[in-house]
């Protein structure tokens, strides 16, 4: 470890092993640290023994549920948009290469209708993945349908370079609730086009520029075309093969790495930038340091709030959950929006199972997110567990969402956040873009070459 190296990283966590493996091929001589014995860092994915140590010290998991082999449960359980940045850098870096893909099966948003005379009272809807579908659905009226379709062939239509595409709507000057009232589009179009298409995790973007949102509409859309049914894919034995992917790039562009490696801290020059990082008598030099916000000094972080995630698993896959077929779905995510709890922040659902073969045959796995808002935060959930169905085993973690306070140009530690409640990874995505940005100076360029798209 007493070498110079130009960047060590410290967790690895898959922000933290894309920007190794990225500055590795960019020609860093890189050095990984992680102090515990595992891929991952906080979000790694763990068997059944270890899903039952961390969270029940001391006690074993039934032996019905199978051997360890059978389960890979994540952490921090996210889906992949299939048109995404982070399948972008995938292609780019070709790690996409170590890793098998399952698309979703369906996505679902709560909004509570009653029954009518042909139809029964519903508590969640499918997303709708054609116009077909939009017809029959009962997120909207007769009268708004049209009005829906009109919005989703602008969306589809929208050219940045074409204003002629744009219909009178500036991106940056129009805000998003006026887009929609352009359309005409009614509250419970807006909540689910807002939180299910845009995946927006509260309603302050309507009276922001419209821009970011429709391209947030455009990416989904692009994404449902890939696969059909649902714009999120998801890897076969877990999140776990991500960070152990790009840790596999960085080690043939020879990066250095180092499991069960304490870091007891970083060094500073007299100018109060970072030159080493100590791990017990030995300090390793360097010119940067990156890393996850268990790694960082107090004063680099900030606590911005608190997440709820609760591992459940089940016997059985959420009621009244289905595949294009109209099968039970093995894959499936489910978002409830912030109104319709009296909440600020959206809660997320998101079940995986034995089909992608991160459980053992037959049983599912589902997580239940969001942003803490109360002293009860298990109370918070409650809704969104009762849409479960009956739960074998249940899991409660509740962390802090750390943030850095700086972007790290003074002193050259740069610091990861901590992974938000939201069930996808494009947020964590744009972050890993930024900061390589701000590290480099220029933007990653994620341009696809015929080299590139071998194997893919």
């Amino acid at each position: 470890m007493d070498e110079e190296y130009d960047v060590i990283v410290c967790g690895t966590g898959l922000k933290e092993c894309i920007l190794s493996g990225l500055l590795s091929v960019a020609g860093k001589k890189v050095l990984h640290l992680d102090r515990n014995n595992y891929y991952g860092g906080e979000c790694a994915s763990l068997n059944i023994t270890n899903l039952w140590e961390k969270f029940r010290p001391g006690s074993t998991p039934p032996k019905e549920m199978g051997a360890n082999r059978d389960w890979n449960i994540d952490l921090v359980p996210k889906f992949v948009m299939a048109e995404g940045d982070l399948v972008k850098i995938l292609q780019k870096t070709r790690v996409s290469r170590y890793l098998e893909w399952m698309s979703c099966d369906r996505s679902y948003v709560y909004q509570p209708t009653a029954g009518g005379l042909f139809s029964a009272a519903k508590l969640i809807h499918s997303v709708p993945t054609t116009a077909t579908e939009g017809l029959k659905s009962g997120l909207m009226g007769i009268t708004e349908k049209p009005r829906f379709i009109n919005f989703v062939n602008f969306i589809g239509q929208w050219d940045d370079d074409q204003p002629a595409t744009h219909q009178e709507i500036d991106p940056a000057r129009h805000t998003m609730r006026q887009v929609y009232e352009k359309f005409g589009l009614q509250p419970e179009t807006i909540t689910f086009v807002g939180h299910a298409v845009a995946l927006m995790n509260n309603d302050d973007y309507l009276d922001k520029a419209a821009g970011p949102t429709i391209q947030k509409c455009k990416l989904y859309l692009y994404s449902l075309m890939r696969y059909g049914g649902s714009p999120f894919i998801y890897p076969i034995y877990g999140l776990g093969g991500l960070p152990e992917g790009f840790s596999r790039l960085s080690a043939i562009n020879r990066g250095t790495y180092m499991l069960n490696k304490p870091v007891d801290g970083f060094v500073y020059n007299e100018e109060g930038k970072v030159c080493g990082v100590k791990s017990g008598e030995e300090v390793a030099k360097c010119d940067m340091v990156i890393c996850d916000p268990s790694y960082a000094e107090p004063t680099k972080v900030s606590i911005a709030s608190k997440i709820i995630r609760v591992i459940c698993i089940l016997g059985e896959p959420v009621p009244n959950t289905y595949t294009k077929e109209h099968n039970p779905a093995r894959s499936v995510q489910v978002i409830i929006p912030q109104n319709a709890l009296n909440r600020r922040n959206d809660v997320y659902i998101m079940m995986v199972s034995w089909a992608h073969k991160i459980a053992a045959k037959d049983k599912y796995v589902a997580i239940v997110s969001t942003v803490v808002e109360t002293s009860d935060p298990e109370a918070e959930v409650e809704p969104a567990l009762k849409l479960l169905g009956p739960i074998t085993e249940k899991f409660v973690n509740i962390s802090d969402y750390k943030v850095p306070v700086d972007d790290g140009t003074k002193d050259k530690v740069y610091v990861t956040t901590s992974y938000d409640a939201t069930s996808h990874f494009e947020d964590a995505s744009a972050e890993v873009l930024q900061m390589w940005k701000t590290i480099m100076g220029t933007e990653l360029d994620l341009t696809l070459t015929p080299d590139d798209d071998e194997d893919q």
